[in-house]
């Protein structure tokens, strides 16, 4: 009889929190408070504060490869959050996505990451705090397409740098200048034309993402290419 008692509830309290977990996971999917890992899990390989890199195929991007010399158009920072592992990107808008779902948007599924050199000092628990603290402010920001140094709307490598400088007080690259990149190719020259006219603004501070790949203060720790 005492059995009896207590089972109708102990089923209810499970059929209950079945359906709540099922709607979770339904409604929301990406959810980074979920806790859910990453199926392919590189969780060994990679840590908190990575930076990870992709070649990515849109029009703006071949811009993007073409006037910086480089392969690689697109980045994020990788995040672990309550067991997940996310990258932090800004895309329209800024927002946080499954590593393994980031990957799967670049070209052959390729990737490099990327980790500060003496990480094992500098990025302790309060500074990925602070790091995480300063990403959340900037999610749902707009993409910033004119590549603006404004925090008004954001690009991907410029979110980057900046969580880096305000979170970690460390500049991973020097700035630049638009017009120390080439700019002469009709391909660049197209995407120039559509975002700015005939009013260029050559003397924009920027930083590529491959300013931040080729920084001297970061180690290659994965490379797929």
């Amino acid at each position: 009889m005492k059995k009896s008692k207590y089972l109708f509830p102990v089923i209810t309290f499970l059929l209950s929190f079945g359906c709540a977990l099922f709607v979770a996971m339904k409604v929301f999917p990406n959810n980074p408070f979920s806790g859910k890992k990453s199926e392919n899990a590189i969780s060994d390989k990679i840590h908190d504060g990575d930076l990870i890199f992709q070649t990515s195929e849109s029009k703006q991007c071949e811009a993007v490869r073409i006037a910086t010399n480089s392969k690689f158009s697109h980045c994020g920072i990788i995040f672990f959050v309550n067991g997940g592992q996310f990258v932090l990107e800004a895309v329209q808008p800024v927002k946080i996505t499954p590593l393994e779902e980031w990957i799967s948007h670049g070209k052959d599924h390729k990737y490099v990451v990327k980790r500060l050199k003496n990480t094992d000092t500098v990025l302790n628990e309060e500074t990925l705090d602070k790091m995480k603290t300063y990403g959340k402010q900037l999610l749902g920001k707009e993409y910033d397409a004119y590549f603006e140094w404004t925090d008004n709307r954001i690009y991907c490598s410029e979110l980057i740098w900046k969580i880096y400088k305000n979170g970690a007080g460390i500049e991973l690259s020097k700035l630049k200048q638009l017009k120390v990149f080439n700019l002469t190719d009709e391909r660049v020259q197209k995407i120039i034309k559509e975002r700015y006219g005939n009013d260029i603004p050559l003397e924009e501070k920027v930083v590529a993402p491959s300013d931040l790949v080729d920084s001297n203060l970061l180690k290659t720790v994965i490379n797929t290419y």
